[in-house]
């Protein structure tokens, strides 16, 4: 089983949340469809821009607690050195689902 850390924004340059989860399609979804009461409700944070895999959850969570200590900059420079479009995987791995 995998574990995943992720970022999502709620557009290019826009607000980000950093999380961890087991399942990366379900998880991502609920934050799409706004089932994920806070922060990324409130601000619209959807876009799954960002995510690392690992094969336990400790190294998932020790990688979100790295990233969340991050400064803003630190974040938007890892995204784009990985995602200069600022794509949506989710989009690209499930079209149609939004």
């Amino acid at each position: 089983m995998n574990f995943y850390t992720y970022i999502l924004a709620s557009k290019p340059r826009g607000t980000l949340y950093i999380g961890i989860t087991r399942d990366i399609e379900q998880r991502v979804y609920q934050h799409k469809t706004k089932l994920v009461k806070g922060l990324t409700q409130k601000y619209n944070v959807h876009m799954l821009v960002y995510f690392d895999m690992f094969d336990t959850p400790e190294d998932a969570i020790a990688r979100e607690k790295e990233l969340k200590h991050w400064k803003r900059a630190w974040k938007i420079t890892l995204i784009e050195t990985h995602n200069p479009l600022w794509k949506d995987y989710f989009l690209e791995w499930f079209p149609g689902i939004e």
